[in-house]
């Protein structure tokens, strides 16, 4: 049995194979829109395992595996062996019996590395404490798609050096466009993944507008990720003055895109003016987890699919 292909974080696919992805997800959205059914899928059964909550995470796996002729099976900590404690190596010898692919939304990242060590099938990173990299992924399609390239472009992050922050680090280098990150002290973003990321590919900045100017894009994330709540009171004293307001948005360029993964606290981390304005792709941001996702899935079960419709 040949071994099966993981995608755990950002890094694990190369530069051409990104590309792929953003034209085979080009291609399936205009199929989407078109209403043209491609279902290369029939028989295929994704397990989607969530220790964390969801909106976008599960309504985007399980929409794009019915599109495509598959089916999504939802199994969380409550109805499932896992809240009584199964090992996951255990959870992983089962699921890959029965499904072909998995999908984990969880804590650890020890965890899906574990799941994806003794897994038959391929196991996708649907959130971790550490990356997230089908967010990341949507949100350059999200550039792409509107724009074109993302190479030589700048991004600013402006918040928590959390999970999302530190993906959009591995897409920097990998991708060849800036990421500049201003955060409060003490929440800055850290390196996990042993990469020497240069000047040329991250910048720190203490001041939000430092970080926006002449931005391409201004994303962020809310104050208190899942599973850092017992910290929310400090952290929103912590994160004043670091927040995308229409004067941060000011500093960067007149056609700067706003990127939020959702869900978002107006008045926080964004406020209403920015998050609901003219620069704002948030919507499109969320639609577009559905269709790269479907295009990954469609790359880890059948390779690179060759048509050009």
């Amino acid at each position: 049995m040949k071994p099966a292909r993981h995608y755990l974080q950002f890094s694990d696919l190369t530069r051409d194979e990104y590309l792929h992805l953003f034209e085979r997800s080009r291609i399936l959205k205009r199929r989407h829109y078109d209403g043209e059914l491609y279902r290369p899928l029939v028989g295929k059964v994704m397990s989607m395992v969530f220790e964390k909550n969801s909106t976008r995470t599960r309504a985007s796996f399980e929409a794009g595996m019915a599109q495509m002729g598959g089916h999504a099976m939802f199994l969380d900590t409550k109805t499932s062996q896992l809240g009584r404690g199964e090992p996951i190596e255990d959870t992983a010898r089962v699921l890959s019996r029965m499904s072909d692919v998995i999908m984990i939304r969880t804590f650890e990242q020890t965890l899906v590395e574990r799941l994806a060590a003794f897994s038959r099938v391929p196991v996708i990173n649907g959130l971790t404490n550490e990356y997230h990299p089908c967010q990341v992924l949507a949100d350059l399609f999200t550039w792409i798609e509107q724009r074109g390239p993302i190479s030589g472009r700048t991004v600013a992050w402006i918040g928590d050096g959390n999970n999302v922050a530190r993906t959009w680090l591995q897409a920097a280098k990998l991708l060849g466009f800036k990421l500049r990150i201003a955060s409060p002290k003490g929440y800055e973003v850290s390196v996990l993944d042993g990469q020497d990321y240069g000047p040329e590919v991250f910048e720190v900045c203490a001041d939000p507008l430092d970080a926006a100017r002449h931005a391409d894009i201004v994303t962020t994330d809310v104050y208190t990720s899942m599973g850092f709540e017992a910290e929310a009171d400090v952290r929103h004293q912590a994160f004043v003055g670091f927040a995308v307001t229409a004067e941060v948005m000011a500093a960067a360029k007149p056609d700067a895109m706003f990127m939020h993964c959702l869900p978002a606290h107006r008045g926080e981390e964004v406020s209403a003016e920015v998050i609901d304005g003219p620069n704002s792709v948030v919507w499109d941001e969320a639609e577009n987890r559905m269709h790269v996702q479907k295009a990954l899935v469609e790359f880890l079960l059948l390779g690179r699919v060759a048509d050009k419709k």
